[in-house]
């Protein structure tokens, strides 16, 4: 029998608690509609993906695809914003292929389009992944996260009063090498495409350490730290790096698979950090995935999926425990930080 054949089932008898509604209104604070990770809810017509925002209790919605491009920046604003404008907010993103075109004007120019975005309505800037591993400069040099040649894009968004929502690295064994100790082995055969080994890309505490760096150098912008600052595998790291900086944020997309194996420290960091910490799935307007975030906060289960599609887990081979979150929690958690954050920011 191969490893993928291997899909043991649970004999444990514990509790399961079915959360249809959250206890209060969630805003969903990093999300997505297109294609690649939104299931195409842009293209439905936007009665559907209201209802399905109304039956999962997500009042308001943050949509990240801005960093697409500006092309389908255009059409999630004219789409959204006219239908509902009270409850959606769309990002705008950065062009770094530009950057080869415009060599030492880039940075500049980029911040002069963050400006052009605003004007259309975008109220926030998502930062993706490439940024730190990928993206180049005119020479084809790396650019670090902390590169003080893009200033003009963060103080910009300082001054526009927009938040950054910024995804560098990717899970820490993305950057091991793939061998029998690699807990997201099965993961990177099926995505070969994930894997970041150093050399050629740079160490994973090297990238996370320039990230503590710009959002030190950088107090006025507000950062939002996408999946726990990109190191739930580590919430001592990001607890001193939230002591360090006011400024920063973070939200929960796409981690509860780390957090859920480690409900104790979780729940400690939630109830410290209630304040900083904003709701979101990554997942797409998705039913499923919602109830199953919202089993993670509000109960005590033990040993559920975190993948609520699949009987094979998404992530690594582990279940994850809920961490029954109090009501004063879990409204901060829920919406009234991304109420302050992203929604109500002037």
């Amino acid at each position: 029998m191969l490893l993928n054949e291997y899909i043991p089932r649970s004999k444990l008898v514990v509790k399961t608690t079915e959360i249809r509604k959250p206890r209060c209104a969630v805003i969903d604070a990093h999300n997505h509609l297109e294609e690649d990770f939104g299931g195409g809810w842009i293209n439905h017509p936007i009665d559907e993906l209201l209802g399905v925002l109304d039956e999962a209790g997500v009042q308001k919605f943050v949509d990240l695809d801005g960093m697409w491009g500006e092309e389908i920046l255009q059409k999630h604003l004219d789409k959204l914003k006219q239908a509902s404008p009270e409850r959606f907010v769309v990002f705008g993103g950065v062009d770094w292929k530009a950057w080869a075109e415009l060599g030492g004007q880039f940075p500049e120019a980029a911040a002069q389009r963050l400006r052009v975005q605003a004007g259309w309505g975008a109220e926030g800037l998502k930062v993706w992944k490439p940024f730190g591993l990928t993206v180049k400069d005119q020479a084809g040099k790396r650019v670090a996260v902390d590169d003080t040649r893009l200033d003009p894009i963060w103080q910009t968004a300082a001054e526009l009063n927009l938040p950054v929502a910024i995804h560098i690295a990717d899970p820490v064994a993305f950057f091991d090498p793939l061998d029998q100790f690699n807990e997201r082995t099965e993961e990177l055969q099926t995505h070969p495409d994930w894997q970041f080994p150093s050399p050629p890309f740079p160490p994973f505490q090297q990238v996370v350490d320039e990230l503590a760096n710009l959002v030190r150098r950088h107090p006025q912008t507000t950062f939002i730290g996408a999946h726990v600052a990109c190191y739930a595998e580590n919430l001592a790291w990001v607890s001193w790096l939230l002591d360090e900086c006011p400024n920063l944020y973070v939200d929960i997309a796409a981690r509860i698979s780390e957090l859920g194996r480690q409900p104790y420290t979780a729940r400690r960091f939630f109830l410290k950090y209630a304040e900083r910490i904003l709701f979101g799935t990554d997942a797409g307007p998705s039913l499923p995935y919602y109830r199953t975030y919202y089993r993670f906060l509000e109960t005590d289960d033990e040993y559920f999926n975190y993948t609520p599609d699949r009987e094979i887990q998404g992530q690594g081979r582990w279940n994850i425990y809920g961490i029954n979150l109090p009501d004063e929690v879990l409204e901060k958690v829920y919406h009234l930080n991304a109420e302050r954050v992203i929604f109500n920011r002037k």
